[in-house]
């Protein structure tokens, strides 16, 4: 079948929406229709280069929409299921998901490669290099998509999929950043840098987790004013800022856990962090930067004294086939907002325009919505 798609084909140059074939679905596998997909920050590291991908590459990896058909073997979902995507599959039998660490199944190792089990590229179009992969193995900026069905897991008929699309990365990376990475507890004082898609949502977890004192810090003032409104009690320009509230607030120590959600972490950010975190403190590191760049240079001496803790954390330690459900249930009992955290909506042909906006930081998030004739 014939499917439109939005596609990188060299770092640094626009996405392109071409027309590709698409192969339907065999062993393990199902046929997709995407009705929504996220605009998250991950896939312009792959546009800009910052993360190695093979290209071409079917970009999207937030996305939410209907079982159209599924192959051989396939236990997990049916044809007509509502489904929201996992940007990390999980097979539910590798070391990883046996022991619940799902963020990080073996399936995930390729994902930036984007092909399915077996090295099988559902994606082909045209060009010297026929066959497409599909970002994080589902490519949810394409109308239609064959993806694995470790990579999908069922919602309610009844659940919105256009706000449901954005708990497939973004929002269990931040919320579990802070509730699971982190581990806030009630009456800690917590800061959160950056306040983007993931953000946003460590700070909806902090402040859930019970944390008193809870500081976003972004030089955005429309982040800065959405942070209070979704629970923030401070909201900071700089880090500096941050270091000196936190101070203020627990006799000199600072902050006991301090979460790193920028959309580029630089060595300036890991370090501002470290130092705004007090005895005892945990820094989550969940922001990318080039696999390349050595962004982590701290005194170790310090660490050791003020047994302090630098951990990385992956979709924000959550099992995506128990931690996609919780946090829905949590959003349809009011726990946890996602409408109030969607800035706009576009069309797959506005992709550049979404993207550009994202870097201009005039979204916290942006959702696409699929057209199908």
């Amino acid at each position: 079948m014939k499917t439109k798609a939005a596609v990188v084909y060299e770092t640094g140059k626009p996405i392109e929406i071409v027309e590709l074939d698409l192969d339907g679905p065999r062993e393990g596998e199902v046929l997709i229709r995407y009705t929504h997909a996220g605009l998250c920050h991950s896939d312009v590291h792959i546009s800009h280069g910052d993360l190695e991908a093979r290209l071409p590459m079917v970009l999207g990896h937030e996305g939410a929409g209907i079982i159209e058909e599924v192959g051989p073997g396939v236990t997990r979902v049916k044809a007509g299921d509502h489904v929201v995507c996992s940007f990390i599959p999980n097979c539910g039998v590798c070391r990883w998901c046996a022991t619940g660490q799902q963020a990080i199944c073996d399936m995930g190792a390729t994902i930036l490669e984007g092909y399915l089990p077996g090295e099988r590229f559902p994606f082909t179009g045209p060009g010297a290099e026929k066959n497409y992969g599909a970002m994080c193995m589902l490519g949810t900026f394409s109308q239609y998509a064959t993806i694995h069905q470790n990579s999908v897991v069922k919602v309610d008929d009844d659940m919105p999929l256009d706000k449901a699309v954005l708990v497939g990365c973004g929002v269990p990376t931040g919320w579990g950043s802070a509730v699971n990475a982190a581990a806030v507890k009630p009456g800690e004082t917590v800061i959160v840098v950056g306040v983007g898609g993931i953000g946003i949502n460590a700070v909806q977890g902090a402040r859930f987790a019970g944390a008193k004192n809870l500081i976003a810090v972004d030089p955005l003032e429309n982040k800065r004013e959405k942070a209070m409104e979704l629970g923030a009690t401070h909201a900071v320009a700089t880090a500096a800022e941050a270091m000196e509230l936190a101070q203020s607030m627990t006799n000199g120590n600072g902050a006991d856990k301090t979460i790193i959600t920028a959309g580029i972490v630089t060595e300036e950010i890991v370090t501002d962090s470290f130092n705004a975190t007090g005895k005892g403190g945990t820094i989550v590191l969940t922001g990318l930067n080039k696999l390349s760049v050595d962004n982590i240079k701290l005194p170790g001496s310090i660490m050791t004294l003020f047994k302090k803790t630098l951990k990385g954390s992956l979709f924000g330690d959550c099992n995506p086939t128990t931690d996609i459900p919780k946090i829905l249930g949590l959003y349809q009992s009011g726990d946890i907002k996602l409408d109030e955290i969607i800035t706009r909506t576009y069309t797959l042909d506005q992709v550049n325009e979404g993207y550009e906006d994202l870097l201009n930081g005039k979204n916290i998030r942006g959702v696409l919505i699929h057209e199908h004739s």
